[in-house]
């Protein structure tokens, strides 16, 4: 699959709600309630950070959910490429991009979302092929200004922006036309994972799928 095709796919996928809940997920026993959990509030796109020991089986289970999109994120090596897609992901999501990384991702046909902070890496992922990008760290980065000083030269590139972003600042990044979406932890935290309390999860997602109509 090549850069391009790549692109095209993220776009799909990043245009099917307006955030990305990312996800921190310590035992994948929890994985199947909480992918219910999102997609019934209507965030079907679940991105899994392979940060824990059991996010590979999250990956896996929740991949079985009707409806759901499920993503590795944290994605940094050729092998995490491998393990992600044996385990059911359908796309990847990388903090940065490197050559190995890229050439994994073409061979294992898996699409993949590179990570871009600065003007020179955002344009040389567009040379690459790649014109949706990962803007990240976002709010360390320059937040919603920087994103629209990049808007101007490079409006050919689409963002979903990753990093300190909140159900207060949502609104104002998605409000931008080079804004597909936005990813964010605060959808589905560490504490209420572990709790089981899946209703509150639920209720956050359908909050953040109404940020846009």
């Amino acid at each position: 699959m090549t850069p391009d095709l790549q692109s095209e796919r993220m776009q799909e996928i990043c245009s099917l709600a307006p955030v990305v809940p990312v996800l921190v997920i310590p035992d994948g026993a929890d994985a199947v309630a909480l992918a219910r959990a999102l997609v019934d509030g209507g965030l079907p796109v679940l991105e899994v950070t392979l940060r824990t020991a059991g996010a590979l089986d999250a990956i896996t289970r929740m991949a079985q959910v009707p409806g759901a999109v499920v993503g590795a994120g944290t994605v940094l090596t050729p092998e995490d490429v491998w393990k992600a897609k044996e385990a059911g992901a359908t796309f990847a999501v990388s903090p940065g991009a490197t050559g190995q990384l890229i050439s994994a991702c073409i061979d294992e046909a898996l699409p993949l979302l590179p990570g871009a902070a600065t003007a020179s890496e955002v344009m040389r992922a567009a040379d690459a092929g790649f014109d949706m990008l990962k803007f990240f760290p976002a709010e360390p980065a320059g937040g919603v200004r920087y994103l629209k000083s990049l808007g101007g030269p490079l409006p050919h590139v689409g963002f979903c922006p990753t990093g300190g972003i909140t159900v207060e600042k949502a609104p104002e990044y998605l409000s931008q036309p080079n804004i597909l979406c936005v990813g964010g932890s605060w959808i589905a935290p560490e504490s209420d994972i572990l709790a089981g309390n899946w209703a509150a999860i639920t209720e956050r997602a359908r909050a953040a799928k109404a940020l846009r109509a």
